[in-house]
């Protein structure tokens, strides 16, 4: 136990955590650390989810065991967005510190400040390391003091304060404790480790416990559940017992014992108390994230893990479109209902209530995180709708208070009218505004209604063309800000029938607005076919063919030449459409439809609204 060193890193998005630990498993004494050099061309080897592959970014947090000079280190990689911070809120319980990573040139940035707040809760001392030393004109000095000053808003101690700082270029695989002696190697890394982690503080010789932090489905084993043995030992064959929030307990038969080590899963005879390891065996079926697995004879749960509750919803509604079932597997209310159970037994900070028999309402930390949810079940087949994302609002003293965040916008100084105007549109309060003279950038820090942010990354990237950095984090909670500050600019174009699109029609409808579908779809009543150039919506024919006669024309027809249409991404399909709008999801298509598909219907619900 004295050689173990159980550890996380943390950081903000893309400042190199996943490659950190790229270089750390190729460099480490793990036995299959050859097979990782024979693959050096490939990155990011612990992201093996698909859409963390897809993406580029690290979505679930993942263990392994690597071995250091007869010392075994149990490192985590962590997500570095916002909405998955649950998965970093759960395993900060089974670590005793943490790799802070922090980008030379950008310096601490929101999740920075969350990640680092969250591991100050559970008073572990973080190892500093500036990474991409390596990328010119680097900021190092300025960045240091910037984590200092965030430390000293964090109310960290003495203690935290003197923490050790590593300078490193993961992509390289370079190290060193100042600047000009930096090695070839990741030898400084895995020395601070050994040196400012502490041993896990947990007792070999009383009777087995450990926290369950992680659940994962295996298709042979079924719930493996993963976790820090805080006391004892266990062996396979064992019998333990579960205990839950409620008191509730459930015995389980111990079938598997498994540890992750470099790429590879072993499995195990025995396991001790400091390790991280996955269990697998009877009756774990009902187990849940936060749940204690306990000796026999000593049903002792432990503290339930602090995780933030959710601050958005979504509505997910039964298909009920005229395309209904024609390309899901699964759409009924039940299959969709017990998908999303499921969910929650992994996912610990999405929640599930169901509204009425067709809708379930699932509240999650963002919409990244919700996103990825919806991407991954019509990835499996499922089809269904679903409706706006709303905050979760919260009653102090009697009255509506909505969450508001901390907004702070990167972008080229030419666009810094049209930035000011579109923010002061969405009743954001300017802070800060600040001016940097070597690359012509302007970096505005304001506070903003956590729902005039839904649909805010899409517009602001469009008005910077690409090339704005936004990032935001919860400040606190106050009154609700009446007025219409998440409004969409404009109205969409609604089809008036059901049938298959035709060009010529296609065609006169070009100069009306953009697009989303091309000649030959199929298409119905009520769906929305593309945006207006107006305010107003516009409900228009798409399948008006050219009136044939038997007169000889004067001239010849010229070819019909349409523009692109606009491919529609969920994200983007998230962000663009309004409180009367649905989102049909199906696994070949995401189509936009108004939830009155009738035009009469519409009117009347909309003079209702008046």
């Amino acid at each position: 136990m004295q050689k173990i060193r159980n550890i996380a890193i943390i950081a903000h998005v893309d400042h190199g955590k996943t490659t950190l630990l790229d270089k750390l498993l190729e460099q480490s004494d793990s036995y299959n650390n050859k097979k990782i050099i024979n693959y050096k061309h490939q990155q990011r080897l612990m992201d093996t989810n698909y859409l963390e592959k897809e993406k580029g970014i690290t979505i679930f947090s993942k263990q392994t065991t690597i071995f250091w000079n007869d010392y075994q280190i149990n490192i985590i990689d962590t997500p570095g967005h916002t909405d998955l911070s649950a998965e970093v809120e759960r395993i900060l319980s089974m670590v005793d510190s943490v790799l802070l990573v922090v980008d030379a040139i950008e310096g601490p940035m929101p999740q920075t400040r969350f990640v680092t707040q969250k591991s100050f809760e559970y008073n572990l001392k973080p190892i500093i390391i500036i990474n991409k030393i390596d990328r010119k004109p680097n900021r190092i000095d300025w960045v240091i003091n910037q984590i200092f000053d965030l430390f000293i808003e964090l109310n960290a101690s003495d203690i935290q304060l003197d923490f050790p700082i590593i300078y490193t270029s993961a992509i390289n695989g370079t190290s060193g404790y100042k600047t000009n002696l930096i090695e070839k190697n990741m030898d400084a890394v895995f020395n601070s480790i050994i040196k400012y982690t502490p041993h896990p503080n947990v007792n070999i010789h009383g009777p087995f416990q450990m926290q369950v932090s992680q659940i994962k489905y295996d298709k042979y084993l079924g719930n493996v559940c993963f976790g820090l043995i805080k006391r004892g030992h266990i062996n396979i064959n064992d019998f333990v017992t579960t205990v839950d929030k409620n008191k509730k307990n459930i015995k389980i038969k111990i079938l598997y014992l498994i540890q992750n080590i470099g790429l590879k899963e072993q499995y195990l005879d025995c396991a001790y108390a400091g390790n991280i390891i996955g269990i697998a065996g009877t009756n774990l079926h009902d187990i849940h994230i936060s749940d204690t697995i306990c000796n026999n004879n000593y049903y002792e749960a432990l503290p339930a893990l602090k995780i933030d509750p959710p601050k958005i919803n979504i509505l997910f509604h039964v298909n009920n479109s005229p395309f209904a079932g024609q390309e899901g597997q699964y759409v009924t209310s039940t299959k969709i209902l017990n998908r999303l159970t499921k969910e929650c037994l992994y996912n610990i900070s999405l929640k599930v209530k169901s509204t009425n028999d067709n809708i379930f309402c699932v509240s999650g930390r963002g919409t990244l995180h919700l996103s990825l949810l919806i991407e991954n079940m019509r990835r499996e087949g499922y089809e269904f709708a679903i409706s706006k994302p709303k905050i979760i609002e919260c009653i102090i003293n009697n009255e509506k208070h909505e969450p508001f965040e901390i907004l702070i916008l990167d972008f080229q100084s030419n666009k810094k009218g049209k930035i000011i105007e579109y923010i002061s549109n969405k009743k954001a309060i300017i802070n800060n505004i600040l001016l940097s003279k070597t690359n012509n950038r302007i970096i505005i820090e304001c506070i903003i209604s956590s729902r005039a942010l839904i649909g805010f990354r899409t517009e602001f990237m469009n008005i910077t063309a690409g090339t704005g950095i936004m990032n935001s984090f919860f400040s606190h909670y106050s009154k609700k800000n009446n007025g219409f500050i998440n409004k969409r600019n404009n109205g969409v174009l609604i089809s008036n029938s059901t049938g298959y699109a035709v060009s010529f029609a296609l065609s006169h409808l070009q100069s009306r607005g953009i697009l989303f579908i091309k000649p030959g779809e199929k298409i119905y009543e009520g769906q929305i076919v593309g945006i207006h150039n107006k305010s107003n919506d516009l409900t228009v024919n798409c399948l008006q063919n050219k009136k044939l006669t038997n007169m000889r024309a004067s001239g010849s027809d010229n070819a019909i030449i349409l523009v692109p249409n606009k491919n529609i991404s969920l994200e983007y399909a998230i962000d663009f459409i309004n409180d009367d709008e649905l989102i049909e999801i199906t696994p070949t298509s995401i189509r936009f439809r108004k939830q009155f598909l009738k035009e009469k219907q519409r009117r009347i619900h909309n003079k209702n609204q008046i």
